[in-house]
């Protein structure tokens, strides 16, 4: 007899949360992060870059970012990189150093990030919920084909929607502690 794979299952749910965490890493809230730059591309070496290819991120302050470029050359593009972003941040220029201040969020931009990062948290959930149709259409099959049981099917059914629910939980708990964090003055 066959058993769904509802470790695979898991994996990909907790997929979903993985993602959304990266997501949530590029919001800027009052604190400097590392991640708030690795978005951003750089044009180096004739080439579209990640910014971590062409110079060291560091947080010497907790409301300053740092930019050390290795190469002399790339400063003023890496520069023009982080103006241009949509984070809003105003890089000071030091030779190969960049330092950037981290502005204090205006109330109208802090509720904006929020409502990004709840729109972050609804597509994982959509992820997980996609995961769980998957595999509730693999069990039907299953069953169909003569692999299970229908009472298995129904107690498979039960323990992929309760991975169902912890994952979104998982969502819903790190969406309310972005949205204090960015709320946070």
């Amino acid at each position: 007899m066959a058993e769904p794979d509802l470790d695979d299952i898991e994996r990909r749910m907790d997929g979903a949360i993985t993602a959304l965490a990266k997501e949530f890493m590029g919001l800027r809230t009052g604190r400097a992060s590392t991640q708030l730059l690795e978005s951003i591309m750089v044009d180096a070496y004739g080439a579209s870059m990640p910014i971590n290819q062409v110079a060291t991120i560091s947080v010497p302050e907790p409301r300053m970012l740092s930019v050390q470029v290795w190469d002399k050359g790339n400063a003023k593009a890496t520069e023009k990189a982080i103006r241009e972003s949509d984070l809003g941040l105003n890089p000071q220029v030091d030779g190969q150093l960049l330092r950037i201040p981290l502005p204090d969020l205006s109330e109208e931009r802090r509720k904006e990030l929020s409502k990004i990062a709840a729109k972050y948290a609804e597509s994982a959930r959509i992820a997980v919920r996609n995961v769980r149709r998957d595999g509730m259409d693999a069990l039907k099959k299953m069953e169909k084909d003569g692999d299970i049981s229908q009472d298995d099917r129904h107690l498979y059914e039960e323990e992929i929607q309760s991975l169902t629910d912890a994952h979104v939980g998982k969502i819903d708990e790190a969406l309310s502690s972005k949205e204090a964090e960015i709320m946070q003055v």
